[in-house]
């Protein structure tokens, strides 16, 4: 007598978006440095050799992730008043490097760029160009918006601290190391801005994003 076996789910073929989707979940979970072609190749169930038939080395893998990472930011669509879509891009964009902090400083370094990368950066250009600005006032408009991003997300990303209660936490830390009328604007803004209820570093992000935009809109008029 014949024992029957449960029928096997079939597998899930593998394609170059799954390879990079499972590379992106791995860097999200442990980092960039802990990335490997062994461990991607676990995380799909293949044997790691099977994974150059869809990247063709570690450089194609990081600019296919990067790709990746550029099509979950929020672009500007044709017509949309440039000043706001800037400012939506760019509040999109720190929440993707949020959620990718392995990404920050990747960004930009491809010599490669994918499809939704050239998109991403097309899209930028043209509301701005058709939102009035001149060829050169765009270009400085890219650069120090992208600065801004990526420099807040890096220096987000290194702060030891995420939640309110883990910023009070610290600053008392450190004051309590302080001598009486020593240090007294590190004490200022800490007791009075940094510790009180709801304080949240991220919120600088805006502050900062508007001063731009602001100096932008002056530029283009």
């Amino acid at each position: 007598m014949t024992r029957r076996t449960a029928a096997q789910p079939p597998r899930e073929t593998l394609t170059r978006q799954r390879v990079l989707r499972a590379a992106v979940e791995l860097a999200d979970t442990g980092g960039l440095e802990t990335l490997s072609m062994r461990k991607l190749g676990e995380a799909v169930g293949v044997e790691a050799m099977s994974l150059y038939n869809h990247v063709a080395n570690k450089e194609d893998l990081l600019d296919g992730m990067v790709d990746l990472v550029f099509g979950e930011v929020e672009l500007p669509t044709p017509g949309d008043e440039w000043r706001q879509a800037m400012r939506r891009r760019a509040m999109s964009m720190r929440d993707v490097l949020f959620r990718h902090r392995w990404a920050i400083g990747l960004m930009e370094s491809r010599s490669t760029p994918g499809p939704a990368t050239l998109r991403h950066h097309d899209a930028v250009l043209g509301c701005l160009r058709e939102g009035g600005l001149s060829l050169t006032l765009t270009a400085h408009a890219v650069s120090v918006l992208d600065s801004f991003i990526h420099g807040f997300a890096l220096q987000e990303k290194t702060l030891p601290f995420d939640t309110p209660e883990e910023t009070a936490e610290v600053a008392e830390s450190i004051m309590s190391g302080f001598g009486d009328g020593e240090y007294p604007y590190l004490t200022e803004i800490a007791t009075a801005h940094v510790m009180r209820p709801g304080y949240a570093y991220g919120d600088e992000f805006a502050f900062g994003l508007d001063l731009i935009l602001n100096a932008l809109e002056r530029a283009a008029a």
